[in-house]
């Protein structure tokens, strides 16, 4: 397995809007499978805000051990485009953990519709810790990763400085972003970057998202070299 089964499965999860959250149903032991809104912590482990008074909340109550399904949708058979299974542990984030507010509003970011009822007081942030997990690239191109393929290493002054890179970004290259846009293959001006990590950020236009991928590890090179290069290179 090279770098490139790594971005995939990387750019797969980190660029997931939604995915199929399995969990075993709390008395019988059946799984059962829920539709999720996703984001990622800037380690690239799954956020979820789910509500206490559904199934797969309770389940996870009773049984930590989970897994969630995402994809990339495209044309003619779904089979033929790459998924990705995550076997995680979930773990609630409690209302006092300092965390909370920044995974809070790093999932609004992703979600802004959620605002409408993240407040509520049966809502609860989930944060699922990857173990292990299955990649399918597509026919014949089926991986296992390891939770170190998936979890970037913690880096929280790594991620002050993205927060402050997203928002210059956002505040004075809302063209360059757009640029950036059309070269991932979506179409439109507006554009604004959501949610960032070391490799990569995820860029959202109303109901629509995308990853984008650095090309290098920003921890190595900062974000502003990370934005020149890529920024340049649709200028080649």
């Amino acid at each position: 397995m090279d770098d490139s089964v790594r971005q995939l499965a990387r750019s797969l999860l980190r660029g997931a809007r939604d995915g199929m959250l399995a969990v075993l149903r709390p008395g019988d032991g059946h799984p059962s499978a829920s539709l999720v809104l996703v984001a990622t912590d800037f380690e690239g482990r799954p956020l979820l805000l789910v509500s206490a008074l559904a199934l797969h909340s309770a389940a996870l109550d009773a049984d930590r051990r989970c897994s969630l399904l995402v994809s990339r949708p495209g044309k003619g058979d779904p089979l033929a485009h790459p998924r990705l299974t995550v076997f995680a542990t979930a773990s609630v984030i409690a209302a006092e953990d300092p965390e909370r507010q920044a995974l809070r509003d790093r999932f609004l970011a992703r979600h802004p519709k959620a605002a409408l009822y993240a407040a509520f007081a049966d809502f609860r942030m989930i944060r699922l810790e990857p173990e292990t997990a299955s990649l399918n690239g597509g026919f014949a191109r089926a991986f296992a990763l390891e939770r170190a393929d998936l979890v970037d290493p913690p880096a929280p002054e790594l991620a002050a400085t993205a927060m402050r890179a997203r928002d210059h970004m956002n505040d004075d290259h809302r063209d360059a972003i757009d640029t950036l846009a059309a070269s991932a293959g979506v179409q439109g001006d507006g554009w604004r970057i959501a949610t960032m990590d070391r490799f990569g950020f995820e860029i959202i236009r109303g109901d629509r998202m995308a990853r984008i991928e650095f090309g290098f590890d920003a921890a190595a090179h900062g974000y502003r070299d990370a934005f020149v290069s890529l920024v340049r290179g649709q200028a080649d």
